[in-house]
């Protein structure tokens, strides 16, 4: 993202390792040859893929900024995200905006990156936890990330991305989370800071 001329704002996505993404076409599976969801590869033949996987990459983006630029509706659900909600006969906890551990899960989940191509379960997990080679451990921290995803979905802030292990950010994660953000980090210090020069 820049401002070109000092006028425009330009969005551009540039796609260096097209295997990520998938494309319909031809392809050999279980020894036959079949028409499916394959990774795409680098070529002039799909140039039309690239243009579709970019612009549905920009257009995220710009929800997104859009979504900060406005938040009116988010304020309005904020307050029901700490409400629990029961689901096939059990019950998930709800989100504390001002607990630090739920603050880093939304902070991980709204990296610019994920706009792109979704996220997984190690992305987030790295983001959460420090690095090790401990299977155990990585195992552990794999199992409890698959819970806040499921948390995350069960609230409607994440949504399953078809074919694949990724997830996406929804419309109404983007507003909340979004406004969780905005308070934590620019709202409370602000309003501490008044009640600091007040005192």
């Amino acid at each position: 993202m820049y401002d070109k001329h000092g006028s425009v704002l330009r969005i551009e996505t540039v796609i260096n390792h097209p295997y990520e993404f998938k494309i319909r076409r031809r392809g050999r599976r279980d020894g036959q040859q079949v028409i499916g969801w394959f990774p795409m590869a680098k070529g002039v033949a799909n140039l039309y893929r690239y243009a579709e996987v970019s612009l549905a990459a920009n257009a995220r983006y710009l929800e997104a900024l859009a979504v900060v630029q406005d938040p009116a509706e988010a304020q309005q659900q904020l307050g029901k995200m700490g409400n629990a909600i029961r689901r096939n006969g059990r019950s998930y906890r709800g989100f504390n905006p001002i607990a630090k551990h739920d603050i880093a899960l939304f902070t991980a989940v709204l990296r610019a990156e994920h706009f792109i191509m979704g996220f997984r379960n190690r992305d987030i997990r790295r983001q959460l936890f420090p690095k090790t080679k401990d299977s155990i451990t990585i195992r552990r921290q794999s199992s409890r990330v698959s819970r806040l995803l499921k948390l995350l979905h069960i609230h409607q802030l994440i949504a399953k991305i078809p074919r694949s292990r990724r997830w996406r950010i929804t419309l109404k994660g983007q507003r909340l989370l979004s406004m969780v953000l905005k308070l934590h980090y620019q709202d409370y210090p602000k309003l501490l800071m008044n009640q600091t020069s007040y005192a």
